[in-house]
């Protein structure tokens, strides 16, 4: 009992170091200066409109006035509610360079290739999309990437268990959740309580 016992021990240590060398391999996607004093982790799904009104409407002023400031460090996470929104993130890591300018972009364009009722057609729109865009990469090898997928789900995962998450956009301000109506006013009120 005790060999097989330490055997499955090791091999449990063993699948825990993959695990978190697979996840050290792919990087947050994060906005701000790491050492803010406010810490925002914004759950989102790539499919949804409120995520996308949030990108849209309230992110640039809280990018003018605190993430460009150096007040605030907002880290993106992956929620995704649907195939077509975890293809979507798959995309957004590919290039696994943390940059978000992708993830504004899809966003902005989500009415273009999230539209669709089959996640045949909204891959399609989603690659000629990105093709005409710029945006060189080998879309079929990202959304078969299941390094990319462990570390999406690992996320949502995170956010149901740690957070409590159940809708998006969900906004965690300094590890707490913020459960008012998502404006700019609002948000606001709180970042500055917490300064």
């Amino acid at each position: 009992m005790s060999v097989k016992r330490n055997i499955f021990i090791i091999l449990f240590i063993f699948l825990i170091t993959i695990s978190v060398k697979a996840e050290n391999h792919i990087k947050k996607i994060f906005e701000g200066y790491v050492d803010a004093p406010i810490k925002i982790l914004a759950f989102e799904s790539l499919t949804c409109p409120a995520c996308a009104n949030f990108h849209k409407n309230i992110y640039p002023e809280l990018k003018k006035d605190f993430i460009d400031t150096g007040l605030i460090k907002i880290e993106f996470r992956n929620f995704p509610l649907d195939i077509m929104a975890l293809n979507a993130a798959k995309i957004v890591h590919c290039k696994n360079d943390g940059d978000s300018k992708i993830i504004h972009f899809l966003y902005k364009n989500q009415t273009l290739w999230a539209k669709e009722n089959t996640v045949e057609k909204a891959n399609s729109n989603l690659k000629k999309l990105l093709s005409n865009n710029g945006y060189s990469l080998n879309f079929d090898e990202c959304i078969n990437n299941k390094e990319i997928e462990n570390h999406i789900l690992e996320d949502r995962i995170e956010g149901t268990k740690k957070y409590k998450v159940n809708a998006t956009p969900t906004l965690i301000i300094n590890e707490k959740k913020f459960d008012k109506s998502l404006n700019y006013k609002n948000l606001k009120k709180i970042i500055e309580k917490n300064l």
